[in-house]
């Protein structure tokens, strides 16, 4: 990389080029350790939802994906428009589900045929219908837990820091702004063009974000 003239600021040409094909961690770990920035993303404002709307469109039939908004209230129509798609949590949600019934289910029947056999009456050992109380709960508690802390860390929660923050102004995202951000990391991210792209969505301004 190319030495920057300014100790506190990484010119943009020295972080992307024409075959950048996203964010170098090893870049941003010097550009951290050597006090300059780093290029996030690019963010623009917007005070209307019709606006945020079309550019998230616009956006991803520009085939970008690595992009988020932020409102201040649920906007109808913009996680389909950004192609934001909920397809871990059900999986995720699923396999809690059949590990907790699995478990309750392997608990009786070891409990009940292997570790503390009785006989009851003359009863079979591995008397199933006696367990399904106990492996329902079992698969309600686990399917919980996944989707509680499924949901957490596809979130990536808690966030203390986030390099949209940085933006000026974007205290406003939760009182009457709407903010739209496509990141560096993006396959198709290439700052003049897609600075250039959503200079033309006609937005309040758009700005660079740094990491």
């Amino acid at each position: 990389m190319a030495p920057v003239e300014t100790p506190n600021t990484l010119a943009p040409e020295n972080i992307f080029n024409a075959n950048n094909r996203g964010a170098d961690l090893r870049a941003a770990e010097i550009a951290r350790a050597q006090g300059r920035k780093q290029v996030w993303g690019i963010a623009v404002e917007f005070d209307d939802t019709d606006k945020l709307i079309a550019t998230a469109r616009a956006a991803r039939e520009a085939g970008y994906t690595r992009m988020d908004s932020y409102t201040p209230m649920p906007v109808e129509g913009l996680s389909e428009a950004v192609g934001y798609r909920n397809k871990q949590m059900p999986a995720l949600m699923f396999c809690g589900g059949l590990l907790g019934c699995s478990t309750g289910m392997f608990m009786q029947y070891y409990a009940n045929v292997h570790s503390y056999v009785l006989n009851l009456g003359g009863r079979p050992y591995f008397a199933w219908p006696n367990f399904i109380v106990i492996t329902f709960e079992m698969t309600v508690l686990f399917t919980a837990f996944a989707g509680v802390f499924g949901m957490l860390m596809l979130n990536g929660l808690p966030t203390l820091y986030h390099p949209i923050f940085n933006l000026e102004g974007f205290e406003r995202h939760s009182q009457d702004r709407f903010f739209f951000a496509i990141e560096a990391r993006d396959k198709n991210f290439d700052l003049d063009k897609t600075l250039a792209f959503l200079q033309s969505q006609g937005a309040l301004r758009t700005e660079v974000v740094y990491k």
